[in-house]
């Protein structure tokens, strides 16, 4: 069988609730709906991190964020970038002949050319390098050329480019990334979006505000399939589709963001399961049967060498990978899965005992989160970095200059049976204190492990 053709699309704060097969369709997504009936769907799917460029260091490096340096959101600081020493997904793939494009959010380096994805093993690149960006009024790089916006709504401009990558690359291997900004805020929609909820008014304005969002990628993947099928491409490409973490929550009145998902416990920036496991949907009619469910844990770091083996390549010896290949558990075929499993995030340096998270067979162990690690007095600095990126690509990004904190006692661990309890509402900690401090031991022996490649990135911080 010929090499297949690679698609990724991902998503940016999206949860299994913004399917409208799960939400009984209070949004709209007939494409991902009759995708998911085609598809190998995976029901226990973990990303990295409970936020974005996290979670992306690792789906393009197969190993957890903080061996990558990319731990946190703040651009301004640095702490997003993918460490210059890492090894992605599309330079192994480049080099075994696959033509590589990204087309969307990059949020892995924005405002050194080091850092450009043009120089991380994609060919191709029409981007904008921060981790979030103006719907309308747009500021991209085609690869070192800067494009103003042109009137066209920023979901769309990322699915021409994915068309048009495809119809120039059909008689060649490619590995194509759509990595869809959206729902991310600011919520901006097109009017014709729009009014498909305008009269959901048991919904507040900005869920409805991302239902259409959704909805119009929904339309942009339906055009990407298309394009497959015109092409005669559909049955050997294999393509991906999930989300970088859970829905964002939180806001007030009719700014409120939080809706359903699944009843699953957190959100966005929580190592709960609401903020950490999303879907994934696989199709690749050549190699994988379909409309299945595989209900094994899978984790990001499982998809850089199950790519690379489903396209026939070796998996360089030198990485050291925290992913395994998972080929034959899609295929329903005896394979091997990782059943541990690990998460930690919070602002600016990582903090062991805040917002951590171990998942060993069916018990998982959360460090809740500290408050005093979620700060982030300079976060006036994301809306330079949004509209005037000019400012830090001619001054640089801060260094050292991330504010000083107390950190108070911990809060104390909490355990559920992730089987028996999917929705996180019973803590057994007290009642099983053996397994609560097993786990608590294997969680800080990760982090001790990782920590040491967090501090040859960071040796100053």
């Amino acid at each position: 069988m010929a090499r297949p053709n690679i698609v990724l699309i991902l998503a940016d704060d999206m949860g299994y609730g913004d399917f409208g097969v799960f939400n009984s369709g209070a949004s709209s997504t007939p494409t991902l709906d009759a995708l998911m009936r085609e598809s190998v769907c995976l029901t226990q799917q973990y990303t990295a991190s409970p936020v974005c460029n996290p979670s992306r260091a690792c789906l393009l490096t197969g190993r957890y964020p903080h061996r990558t340096g990319s731990v946190d959101t703040l651009e301004w600081h640095g702490l997003e970038r993918l460490a210059l020493r890492e090894t992605t997904l599309a330079d192994v793939l480049k080099s075994a002949g696959y033509v590589t494009g990204l087309f969307g959010k990059w949020h892995l380096g924005a405002f050194d050319p080091r850092y450009h994805p043009t120089r991380r093993g994609f060919d191709e690149a029409v981007c904008f390098r921060g981790g979030m960006h103006d719907y309308y009024n747009w500021r991209l790089e085609y690869d070192d050329r800067v494009q103003r916006a042109d009137g066209r709504y920023l979901t769309d401009v990322w699915t021409d480019e994915a068309v048009q990558f495809i119809e120039r690359h059909s008689r060649e291997p490619f590995f194509l990334h759509v990595t869809y900004n959206a729902p991310h805020v600011p919520l901006e929609a097109p009017e014709v979006d729009q009014k498909l909820f305008a009269k959901a008014e048991h919904l507040t304005v900005a869920v409805r505000l991302i239902y259409a969002m959704i909805h119009r990628m929904d339309a942009g993947v339906a055009r990407i399939l298309d394009t497959l099928k015109r092409l005669n491409l559909d049955e050997n490409t294999l393509v991906l589709f999930t989300s970088d973490n859970g829905p964002q929550f939180g806001g007030v009145g009719q700014y409120c963001t939080t809706r359903f998902n699944c009843q699953f416990n957190g959100a966005k920036g929580s190592v709960y399961e609401g903020g950490i496991r999303v879907p994934m949907l696989i199709r690749w009619p050549a190699g994988l049967s379909g409309g299945r469910q595989v209900n094994e844990m899978v984790h990001f770091a499982d998809w850089f060498p199950t790519i690379l083996v489903s396209a026939g390549l070796e998996v360089p010896a030198q990485l050291k990978l925290d992913g395994i290949n998972v080929l034959p558990v899609l295929r329903g075929e005896p394979g091997q899965v990782c059943t541990t499993r690990f998460w930690q995030w919070n602002r600016y340096q990582p903090v062991i005992t805040s917002n951590a998270a171990v998942r060993d067979g069916d018990w998982k162990l959360v460090r809740p989160v500290q408050p005093e690690t979620m700060q982030t007095p300079d976060i006036h600095w994301l809306w330079v970095s949004m509209y005037g990126p000019e400012y830090f690509l001619q001054h640089g990004i801060f260094k050292n200059q991330e504010p000083e904190r107390v950190v108070h006692d911990p809060i104390g661990p909490e355990l559920y049976n992730i089987a028996q309890d999917p929705l996180e509402k019973q803590n057994l900690a007290t009642q099983y204190p053996d397994i609560t401090r097993q786990l608590l031991l294997k969680l800080e022996n990760w982090f001790e492990d990782v920590e040491k490649d967090f501090r040859e990135v960071y040796p100053k911080r």
